[in-house]
């Protein structure tokens, strides 16, 4: 068993004053979130550059972390968007064949701390009876009540858009893998089907899945307005995955109203939150989230139990937008909704592009391109 690095003690101080000790494993200094726990048992470089983690200290359930290290084609975007990595056991002995560095130095070159040592099942415990709460990691300090202070005048999640601090900032084409800048040509590429997606924190995987399913891809800025995303011309719209709260988004839910309705539009997880305010619905805080590859979903439309990768801490409410979308996926461990659908529009809440996890709900990739393609004939 590698040893733990004594050195550098840290403290996890939560806002209901509960305090756990463990060592940092990589970086220093303190950082604030809302603390959540994710029960994946692998995935962990997917999670820490998953933009909807942005605002929040995540705490893995599995006990041992950082065995295979940090490969370059796992990536879910360009850099770190977590606020901090809490582990039971950091491996700083990593082997793998595709790795190219280990998770400690990943995390240190983008600034982030990681700590270990911490009792993570008594933290899970603690965030699944009181939920999820605010909380502060730290190497510079033991005074307890000086972090306790800090930490609850941290703001938390509950009406921040961090949305504007993952989104790009300029429109790009995504193509053979990766991001191309520079101008982008209205007219489209033959017979190929154009599909805009508003970035409000999108995860690499959901674009590699479109190009995949033969589209066209270009990335816009959450800022986007509606008009600006018509003038593509596109085929259809991606709305993407994001963090923070989806009620603190109106001019994303504006640019949604704008587009539903005109031509086929795919949510994913916040992508799907936006739609149901833009039909009139509106959302709601879970007590401690969903975050992990092994949420089981039952489509209503088959019967059928399938296996789903998630993130999100908030859920729009059924009967908020009752008559106005048919449900189309149950979460079978709270009953919460997981997806909608309307004439040119669909959602789902939950992860399709299962980076990491289970691969079950991938169709709806090719479910949403014959829409594309259905439209395309009618208006031909």
């Amino acid at each position: 068993m590698p040893l733990l690095n004594k050195e550098l003690r840290a403290l996890l101080v939560l806002e209901d004053g509960g305090v756990f000790e463990g060592f940092a494993f990589a970086g220093n200094g303190e950082t604030m979130g809302e603390v959540v726990f994710n029960t994946g048992m692998t995935g962990y470089q997917e999670v820490i550059t998953d933009p909807s983690y942005k605002g929040q200290i995540v705490t893995m359930t599995y006990p041992l972390v950082g065995n295979y290290g940090i490969n370059e084609e796992d990536m879910e975007s360009s850099g770190i968007h977590l606020e901090g990595f809490i582990v039971k056991e950091y491996q700083p002995n990593p082997s793998n064949w595709r790795m190219r560095q280990s998770l400690k130095s990943f995390l240190e070159e983008h600034g982030k701390i990681g700590i270990e040592g911490i009792d993570t099942r008594a933290l899970t415990r603690r965030l699944r009876l009181s939920g999820a709460m605010k909380g502060i990691i730290s190497t510079k300090t033991k005074d307890i009540d000086l972090l306790l202070k800090q930490v609850k005048a941290y703001p938390g999640l509950v009406g921040r858009d961090l949305v504007r601090e993952v989104s790009c900032t300029k429109p790009y084409l995504w193509k053979n893998g990766t991001a191309h800048r520079g101008k982008i040509s209205v007219t489209k590429p033959g017979k190929k089907l154009r599909v805009v997606v508003l970035d409000c924190g999108v995860k690499y995987n959901i674009l590699r899945l479109l190009e995949k399913n033969g589209c066209e891809v270009i990335v816009v800025p959450a800022s986007s307005t509606g008009a600006d995303i018509m003038s593509y011309k596109p085929d259809g719209v991606l709305l993407s995955n994001g963090p923070g709260d989806p009620a603190a988004l109106p001019y994303i839910v504006e640019t949604s109203r704008a587009l539903v309705g005109k031509l086929p539009i795919f949510g994913i997880c916040l992508g799907h939150q936006i739609i149901g305010q833009a039909i009139g619905g509106y959302t709601s805080k879970l007590k401690f989230g969903h975050h992990g590859i092994n949420q089981p979903v039952k489509n209503m439309d088959t019967g059928r139990i399938e296996i789903t990768s998630q993130n999100h801490g908030f859920v729009v409410v059924p009967e908020s937008v009752k008559n106005k979308a048919k449900k189309t996926f149950d979460n079978l461990n709270d009953a919460t909704s997981e997806g909608m659908k309307m004439p040119l529009t669909m959602s789902v809440q939950y992860h399709p592009e299962a980076s990491p996890g289970p691969h079950d709900t991938d169709y709806l990739f090719m479910q949403f391109v014959q829409m594309l393609r259905k439209k395309r004939r009618k208006t031909a």
